[in-house]
């Protein structure tokens, strides 16, 4: 039987990225990111809140992305699986932590904010492959229906 362990979150930053570096050089930036649910109480209509803090784990190019592009308080979309980590606390006792590791990274928002130079055409993705060039769309063949001049001022 197959299993899915797939999560997805479009949150806001609650602090600037952590980047930093292992022994071999690899980049690992830390994130917090925080999603907020809204409704309305059914009994006293009034309006609810709840946010949820999440910690997600990035490596290699992608937290060098995420410590160069993100900050507090910018909105982020997250693709990536739960994992579960053991370690030990100052006093020796087993500890845990679940964090999600990113696989996908997406900037959302303007480039109001976003650290680096605006000149320099940063890319807004940074999946773990480069995305393939796109060809060029061609036009589509007439049809023989007779409205092809019509205006496309459709009112819906």
């Amino acid at each position: 039987m197959a299993s899915v362990n797939k999560v997805i979150l479009i949150g806001n930053l609650g602090k600037d990225p952590e980047v930093r570096y292992t022994p071999s050089g690899a980049a690992v930036c830390n994130l917090r990111i925080a999603t907020t649910r809204n409704w309305k109480n059914r009994d006293s209509g009034e309006r609810q809140e709840e946010t949820e803090w999440h910690s997600v784990v990035l490596y290699d190019r992608q937290a060098e992305v995420a410590g160069e592009y993100l900050r507090k308080g910018r909105p982020v979309y997250i693709e990536g699986r739960l994992k579960t980590r053991k370690w030990q606390d100052k006093d020796g006792n087993d500890r845990y932590t679940t964090e999600i590791v990113a696989e996908t990274m997406q900037l959302l928002g303007g480039r109001e904010g976003m650290g680096g130079d605006d000149a320099g055409g940063a890319a807004a993705a940074a999946p773990r492959s480069a995305p393939a060039a796109r060809p060029t769309p061609k036009p589509a063949p007439k049809s023989s229906t007779g409205f092809d001049d019509m205006d496309d001022d459709i009112p819906f």
